[in-house]
């Protein structure tokens, strides 16, 4: 009853925090026309296997080497089945490329402090060279039973509401800089963003965007880029990604006038809005690359668990005039996963000098 084990990111990829239209305004489309099959799929899968394997490689050769192996360990708070199926896909890989793994489990009602301690730890030992906490963090349900009485005179009823009682800033801060496999710290962050400055880590979604395009042969340098999305997580650092690589870059968000009318001028279009087929073919500049990081479940009586997953791309249309598209599942999903075991891998080489 999990999401595909090939699909990573994620609500760390999914959703921009924003309100979007589900569909395209200038949307003409004749279901019995079925679209012809030119544009290139690109196989993140594939690609992610190919880079699991030299990482596999490297980190055999550290212990043959040194004796040491990379170390990652990850922070879980709460039961979402999202986060767990995530979570579980990441240790598999770990063990697979014979990295060291250990995940923190906390209850919904976890105090903030459990979760700074166990971080607190994780930066001090020194067989962990790489720590993800896990997002989205939950939200707390809490109860009014006991204000009951004293808001009785606002007449106010007992109602639950939502809290979010852990501090995400204030934990993301807490992780080592050294550590940052996720790539969220400021300092990290605010590297990528300035030119002549390298950070230690960057994102894992948006640094396997990057690799599908350079390992798929497209070119970016004075190319056009749309970027859906302005998320921290996704949409930020892939625009800086891109400008990094001299693309002309247009980052485009829910309060963005007339955005299918940027989106079709793309060479490169991105995007990450988590809006079930979002980008129909009429936002799709003929030959146009389309990077598809949407993962959203959508309901299908005839699946296998009564639920399918799709991107923010109408993939079928997509086909019929993009030159080059990814896939969901199996496009940038196993690549953040890929990522992740790269930045540990380097964290740890970093850690020991070793080349």
């Amino acid at each position: 009853e999990d999401f595909d084990e090939d699909e990573d990111e994620d609500d760390e990829c999914n959703s921009e925090g924003e309100i979007w239209g589900s569909t395209s305004t200038l949307y003409h489309h004749h279901p019995s026309q079925s679209p012809v099959s030119h544009a290139k799929i690109i196989n993140g899968k594939s690609i992610a296997e190919e880079i699991t394997s030299r990482v596999a490689s490297n980190v055999k050769r550290m212990k043959e080497s040194i004796g040491k192996v990379p170390g990652l360990a990850v922070i879980l708070v709460g039961q979402r089945r999202d986060s767990l199926t995530y979570v579980r896909n990441k240790i598999k890989a770990c063990e697979e490329a014979g990295i060291k793994s250990v995940v923190a489990e906390f209850p919904d009602s976890c105090a903030e402090e459990d979760i700074m301690t166990s971080l607190s730890k994780f930066n001090e030992d020194p067989s962990v060279h790489g720590i993800l906490v896990q997002l989205p963090l939950p939200e707390l349900e809490y109860y009014l039973e006991f204000y009951k009485r004293t808001l009785y005179v606002l007449q106010m009823t007992c109602k639950s509401f939502l809290v979010q009682h852990l501090d995400e800033e204030k934990i993301l801060n807490l992780v080592s800089l050294e550590k940052d496999v996720d790539g969220f710290h400021p300092i990290n962050m605010g590297n990528l963003s300035m030119r002549g400055r390298e950070p230690l880590f960057v994102p894992c979604t948006p640094k396997g965007c990057l690799e599908l395009l350079l390992r798929s042969g497209v070119e970016i340098v004075g190319k056009k880029a749309v970027v859906i999305g302005r998320s921290n997580i996704v949409g930020l650092p892939i625009a800086l990604l891109l400008q990094r690589h001299h693309a002309t870059v247009t980052v485009v968000h829910a309060c963005t006038k007339n955005p299918e009318r940027i989106t079709c001028e793309a060479d490169i279009v991105v995007t990450a809005a988590g809006v079930p087929s979002l980008i129909r073919s009429s936002w799709l500049k003929p030959g146009a690359v389309v990077i598809d990081v949407g993962t959203c479940p959508v309901e299908d009586p005839s699946a296998e668990y009564g639920y399918r997953l799709v991107g923010d791309v109408c993939y079928e249309e997509a086909l019929s005039i993009a030159s080059a598209v990814t896939p969901v599942p199996g496009g940038v999903g196993p690549m953040t996963i890929a990522m992740l075991l790269c930045n540990t891998l380097d964290s740890a080489k970093r850690l020991y000098g070793f080349t």
